[in-house]
């Protein structure tokens, strides 16, 4: 399953840290952040559920900037 979520990022170089910490999360197979187009899209491994792992996600990512939101 593959969702797009907008985003909330200051500079292209956190977008980038943001989408190397999303790719570490368990239930992520694939995620990229579009700075350009504030989104992030992310494909889930087979059976996770999205409801579960994106607040996983978003905790990785204010890691990275603790200001950074996901609408999810």
């Amino acid at each position: 399953m593959r969702k797009s979520y907008p985003i909330e990022v200051d500079c292209a170089n956190c977008a980038n840290l943001m989408e190397v910490e999303a790719n570490k999360v368990a239930g992520v197979k694939k995620a990229t952040v579009n700075f350009m187009m504030l989104k992030m899209t992310v494909k889930f491994e087979e059976g996770a559920d999205p409801a579960q792992v994106m607040p996983e996600v978003l905790t990785a990512c204010k890691g990275v900037e603790p200001d950074c939101s996901i609408e999810f």
